[in-house]
């Protein structure tokens, strides 16, 4: 009763204020500003693309992890403009200063920008030195709404547009994703060498032939399109410079990869492991579509088709399974195989044809869009969701440890579930590795009574 009254009070004081403050006028309040993410590693972004900078506070980032600010800016360089042709021709350095949250280490007498991580908040920032607002603001951008753009939307929630840039709807305001994601990738390698990849899988029609288990980054990063099938790599740029020249714009698919994945990470119902990695990479721009392992492709096949029938490995003793259409989660639980996922990015919105659209002030206008921008936000989407995929893993980890491996399961191997993935290993002689599968009376019979 006691926290009821006080919640009470407070809400009547938080709208007696509100009234006060707009003359008495009763005004809709809505919370909510989305610029923090995680629960246990807890990223929050900040900064706008014209601003003076960008940048990100890690809170949570456990202590006495190695790091330095060249790992970070490796990140940082491959989601950096100006890298190609192919993307913005804006140019930014994004060097990254870390202002707080490490301490000097042993390797700081051959790198002054190395440290360890204390275990307090890490601040990193990325000063803005390539702006050029005059883009927006000397022309009809000042006043008309970018189609499919979030000129609009912003504006109708906030009642104030940040003109140059996009302001925090630009894909600058990823550069503290991507330097907080070098950091979580640098925690989970640590952990169990976990490894995060991605690549870009489709532009367009164009698909490609990549074998998820064994391509690297250097494969990935062997041409700018950032595909590793080279053969197709070609026809993609072919495609997105054919768009390019014509002051166009294309999308296509972006397929993310996290080896060496402990089983066990996700929770049941609302906290799934795909659905956090879903809310993660639907929250990157341009991003308009999520699929966990087949995904939509898996609805065209039946269950004897689709399941992933599991099997004891010969040489670790532990669960694996023979295919991977789950994705690496089943349950919304990774089961030690590779979580695998794709992100479909919808054609850049600032083209350089002309749309129809309206001004501010409603009024109907023709537009052609002017300034620097990408023709094709895949390869620079790349290291996003490379991000994005380690912050929810490393966030997953964290909630895991906290919660169920507080205290050591004690039980004897053999009152153990056998161990999954790829990774795990039975300690010991496995169990029944010389039982035939199926036993003379057929296979085991299971009954069911699910809803």
């Amino acid at each position: 009763m006691r926290i009821t009254t006080c919640a009470l009070l407070l809400a009547t004081t938080l709208v007696s204020n509100s009234d006060a403050a707009f003359g008495g006028s009763r005004q809709p309040m809505s919370m909510g500003t989305g610029n923090s993410f995680g629960r246990v590693f807890r990223i929050s972004t900040w900064g706008e693309s014209h601003g003076g900078g960008v940048g990100v506070t890690i809170d949570g980032c456990p202590p006495r992890i190695p790091l330095s600010r060249n790992e970070i800016q490796v990140d940082l360089d491959r989601r950096r403009p100006g890298q190609s042709r192919i993307t913005t021709p804006r140019n930014e350095a994004d060097s990254v200063e870390i202002l707080s949250g490490l301490t000097p280490g042993p390797n700081t007498a051959e790198d002054e920008d190395a440290g360890i991580t204390t275990g307090t908040p890490v601040a990193m920032l990325v000063r803005n030195k390539d702006q050029r607002s005059q883009d927006y603001l000397e022309n009809d951008m000042n006043v008309a709404y970018r189609p499919s753009h979030a000129d609009a939307t912003y504006d109708a929630k906030y009642g104030v547009r940040a003109v140059a840039g996009g302001g925090r709807s630009s894909a600058r305001e990823t550069i503290g994703r991507v330097a907080a994601g070098a950091v979580a990738k640098k925690i989970l390698h640590m952990y169990n060498g976990i490894e995060i990849l991605a690549y870009v899988s489709k532009v367009q029609d164009i698909g490609c032939d990549v074998n998820d288990d064994t391509f690297t980054l250097d494969d990935v990063d062997a041409n700018i399109v950032r595909c590793p099938d080279q053969e197709s790599a070609a026809k993609m740029l072919d495609r997105i410079d054919e768009i390019r020249k014509a002051g166009n714009s294309i999308g296509g698919v972006v397929t993310c990869v996290a080896r060496n994945v402990p089983a066990g990470l996700g929770s049941p119902v609302f906290d799934k492991l795909e659905a956090d990695l879903a809310k993660a990479c639907m929250s990157i721009p341009a991003a308009k579509g999520f699929e966990s392992g087949d995904g939509f492709a898996g609805t065209l096949l039946s269950g004897k088709d689709h399941n992933d029938e599991f099997y004891v490995d010969p040489e670790t003793g532990a669960t694996r399974t023979s295919t991977n259409r789950s994705g690496g989660i089943q349950g919304g639980i990774s089961n030690g195989e590779n979580v695998v996922i794709h992100v479909a990015f919808k054609p850049t919105s600032t083209i350089g044809q002309v749309q129809k659209t309206v001004t501010r002030d409603g009024r109907e206008v023709e537009l052609r869009g002017k300034g620097r921008h990408d023709p094709c936000v895949l390869p620079r989407a790349v290291p996003m969701v490379e991000a994005m995929m380690a912050l929810v893993l490393v966030d997953a980890l964290m909630m895991q440890q906290a919660q169920c491996e507080l205290f050591p399961n004690e039980a004897s191997s053999e009152e153990k579930p056998n161990p999954m993935g790829t990774t795990a290993r039975y300690e010991g002689e496995p169990r029944h590795m010389n039982e035939p599968v199926t036993s003379p009376s057929g296979p085991v019979s299971q009954r069911v009574d699910e809803e």
